[in-house]
């Protein structure tokens, strides 16, 4: 387990580095939800944009391609004014042997505000913010198998404005609990969100060992697990980790584990199907779940941008030119 310990938060409580879901509050989140809500009509104005972070310089490290994550990093950075600069990580000078803390000096030297971070090692963008200058913010966009904090939270975000409240819904993760880091960031945001109950539903070649320990109820049958849900989070399940030591083949795991529009009627009457992308068609979920009514996935990769927004305007907040 990585040691967030208070680096997320200055002296007054206030957010300096988003990092991990574990370690904050509920206050906090909920802070973050209603901040986002007061940017997700600004994508519908003719001008897209606010000046909260004019003047400020955000650098996306992404040492891990993610079309979705960066591109909606991007669009709220450029909708808070802020001025972006993505990092082609793959021709830089990390790839030349430059270490990551000279490069992270050397763009400090050009006075930039936030790293928005995604590595594959676990504990990356805590180790950025450890090593960084002290006016500087680092934004955690996904670290090894550790967790996806701002992912988490435009989740919460999507069920929010479907479901209106967290304290009555019974929620169940479905698919790769192993790999992802997701999956955490979920599981401790419900948890301090206050739902009723969490399931983790997978095989158990795909489950932690101890899992329990944060709380969640396991489940090895879908059709069983899916009783009484009123929210169902599918997650991908890694076509590159599909071998015999985990599962047999695809067809396989879709007959026990794939969300189909049968399974669905299991769960609750207007169960929102949530999913944090990309999806695998047909292997985690049927396209005519996917694309159906109940459906909100669309709506997370929208609302990405107002919470991200957020995010990147509270963590700017700690320093002078903000607030």
């Amino acid at each position: 387990m990585i040691a967030i310990d208070n680096l997320q938060l200055n002296a007054q409580g206030q957010l300096q580095h988003f990092l991990s879901i574990e370690g904050l509050n509920r206050e906090l989140l909920t802070e973050i939800l209603d901040t986002a809500e007061s940017f997700a009509d600004l994508s519908a104005q003719n001008i897209k944009k606010t000046p909260l972070l004019r003047g400020k310089t955000i650098v996306n490290l992404f040492f891990e391609n993610s079309t979705r994550t960066r591109a909606t990093f991007e669009l709220a950075a450029a909708r808070l004014s802020a001025d972006v600069m993505s990092m082609n990580i793959a021709t830089s000078a990390t790839s030349k042997g430059e270490s990551l803390l000279d490069t992270i000096r050397n763009l400090e030297a050009m006075q930039v505000d936030m790293f928005v971070v995604r590595h594959a090692l676990s504990g990356a963008a805590h180790f950025i913010a450890q090593h960084t200058a002290p006016h500087i913010s680092v934004v955690n966009a996904g670290d090894g198998q550790h967790e996806h904090p701002t992912q988490a939270m435009l989740d919460m975000f999507t069920i929010r404005r479907v479901k209106k409240q967290f304290s009555n819904l019974r929620v169940a993760i479905i698919g790769d609990i192993l790999h992802s880091r997701v999956a955490r960031s979920q599981i401790h945001a419900l948890t301090l969100l206050g739902v009723e109950e969490i399931r983790v539903i997978a095989p158990k070649t795909l489950l932690p060992t101890g899992i329990e320990d944060l709380g969640v109820n396991v489940f090895y049958d879908l059709q069983t697990g899916l009783k009484d849900i009123d929210v169902i989070i599918m997650l991908r399940l890694q076509k590159e980790r599909m071998n015999s030591a985990f599962l047999p083949n695809e067809r396989e795991y879709f007959k026990c584990f794939g969300l189909s529009a049968e399974r669905l009627k299991i769960a609750n009457k207007g169960a929102m199907v949530m999913h944090p992308g990309p999806i695998n068609r047909g292997v985690e979920i049927a396209s005519e779940v996917a694309d159906g009514e109940q459906s909100v996935i669309l709506q997370q990769v929208s609302y990405g941008i107002p919470v991200r927004m957020a995010v990147m305007s509270m963590v700017m907040n700690h320093t002078n030119g903000v607030g």
